[in-house]
């Protein structure tokens, strides 16, 4: 058992048709768009994986059979975008999602997102809050690197993520195992957001398996707890895993987007 088993990295499709939005530094985020009607949707993607997985096309068809505006793309580090994963952190993937919304996108967002996705959508939302119409975690994973990640470490592995600087740890998804590294760790201390309160009152569901192996649906219990808002809701699928990509997993997914555009004021 991995010490944090992220979302599988599909095959990388369609990168050659990806359009490119130009960030500081030189870095180039891929990313594609529909457009539609407001609120649009923001799909945010886990940990190594990137906009050509199931729930991001999944969302697009859905999106374009609404004619709502959508937009996926893939993280620093990530699918088409330029970078080095091993260099990415909690702080920079935040900071590529708040200029794919400045940059893509107009009027009220719902945002999607998918394991560290949850997190990032997290960070979106507090950054941009006149943006964000309303926010949907799909095993949302806030904090993973201090509380799932960092405890599971044995002695030697911490040591080796100090002194070398990066650990690599075995994944069910790549023979070859997924690194983590010390920037990621100490950089994700400095947005840790289930400490206390968090400052967002709009509309917010979290879907999650109860056999996720991966982030514990405890998980969105505590986050739903954290959320100063009133309108939040858990949904719990006991059969449900880490992914939530099963037909009748998107098709939940589906259902709770349609509950909540109709309350979002264009």
């Amino acid at each position: 058992m991995p010490a944090f088993d992220p979302v599988p990295a599909p095959a990388r499709r369609e990168r050659a048709g990806a359009r490119i939005l130009a960030r500081a530094g030189g870095a180039a985020i891929a990313y594609r768009t529909l457009a539609g009607a407001a609120p649009g949707i923001v799909f945010l993607g886990g940990y190594r994986s990137d906009m050509g997985g199931t729930k991001a096309l999944f969302l697009e068809e859905y999106c374009r059979r609404l004619g709502r505006a959508y937009v996926r793309f893939d993280y620093f580090g990530h699918g088409g975008s330029s970078g080095d994963f091993a260099e990415g952190t909690i702080g920079r993937w935040a900071e590529d999602a708040v200029s794919v919304i400045d940059s893509l996108t107009y009027g009220p967002q719902i945002l999607v997102g998918s394991s560290l996705g949850g997190w990032i959508m997290l960070l979106a939302a507090l950054a941009r809050p006149e943006r964000i119409g309303a926010l949907v975690g799909v095993a949302a994973a806030p904090d993973f690197t201090e509380d799932l990640l960092w405890p599971r470490l044995g002695e030697a592995q911490r040591r080796e993520l100090i002194e070398a600087g990066r650990v690599t740890l075995p994944s069910s998804y790549d023979p070859g195992g997924y690194p983590y590294t010390r920037g990621l760790i100490e950089d994700g201390r400095r947005h840790l957001l289930l400490r206390g309160s968090i400052p967002i009152a709009g509309p917010v569901r979290l879907l999650h398996g109860m056999r996720d192996n991966s982030v514990p649906w405890q998980r969105s219990l505590d986050l739903a707890d954290r959320l100063a808002g009133d309108d939040v809701a858990v949904i719990l699928v006991k059969d449900g895993d880490h992914r939530l990509s099963r037909d009748a997993d998107l098709a939940r997914l589906a259902r709770t987007l349609n509950g909540l555009a109709p309350d979002i004021k264009p």
